[in-house]
């Protein structure tokens, strides 16, 4: 669907996604004339239900690298997820029953999502084949993830991750400076903005399509700032029946109830 204010108007695709694989999707999407619904009466599934990647990016904020005690990478830290782990963004998240984990955190995250085929991307190619951004919470299950060196457990739990409501269809060159935030249950853990980020969208791009191709509905999930929970004294978790919103500002926002 095309958003235009509070009225949503069918595009006739399955879902963004779809709609991506468009040669002129944006002209596509724009020309769309289809039912027509209000957007305060919607049900939002996750923003890409089935996308072929979903790439996240650790230690991506210089904040979030301070309060860990890590230093500024040479290169993106990166792992995968699944479509499984995403959900709607508002969802309720189901937590890890009490035997499995109890050390559930929060990590407010702007969604990059690819609209191009692109394969050793320069800067102008990469710019050009961003379809615009979403907000994502990168909920992580802290001891899976660290069970070993590589964390990708804790990251690809099950319906942890909300993406959407919306993507935000970007112009090619736009600069990614977004205030960003989580808040839990009325309280404020992270505000930062995404013009901290150490490897913005361009770059993630360029790094990632060296060693694999982007295709449209792609998602790159790109870091979070610093005030995670893990990394407070006293650690602090989400607990059973709390409510996480993940604020971008000119993007939207997820609202979930952690279950």
């Amino acid at each position: 669907m095309r958003v235009d204010d509070e009225v949503a108007v069918e595009t006739g695709h399955a879902d963004v996604g779809e709609l991506l694989a468009e040669a002129d999707w944006r002209s596509v999407a724009a020309a769309a004339d289809g039912a027509r619904h209000e957007v305060a009466t919607l049900d939002y599934a996750t923003l890409l239900p089935d996308p072929e990647k979903v790439i996240c990016v650790g230690l991506n904020y210089l904040d979030h690298i301070a309060e860990t005690g890590r230093t500024k990478p040479d290169f993106p830290t990166l792992f995968p997820k699944y479509s499984r782990s995403l959900t709607g963004a508002y969802d309720a998240i189901p937590m890890p029953d009490d035997d499995e984990s109890t050390a559930v955190d929060w990590e407010a995250e702007l969604g990059l999502v690819i609209g191009a085929t692109v394969r050793r991307a320069t800067p102008e190619q990469a710019a050009a084949a961003i379809a615009g951004y979403t907000v994502v919470n990168d909920i992580s299950i802290r001891d899976w993830q660290y069970h070993t060196t590589q964390f990708m457990p804790g990251k690809a739990w099950e319906g942890s991750t909300p993406v959407g409501p919306h993507l935000v269809v970007a112009e090619p060159g736009d600069d990614a400076h977004f205030p960003i935030e989580c808040i839990v249950d009325g309280q404020v853990m992270q505000s930062s903005n995404t013009k901290e980020l150490c490897f913005g969208p361009i770059a993630l791009i360029e790094y990632i399509s060296t060693f694999i191709t982007l295709v449209p509905g792609d998602l790159i999930i790109t870091g979070t700032p610093s005030g995670v929970g893990h990394a407070r004294d006293p650690q602090v978790f989400i607990q059973r029946g709390q409510t996480v919103v993940t604020r971008i500002e000119g993007i939207g926002e997820c609202r979930n109830l952690c279950l």
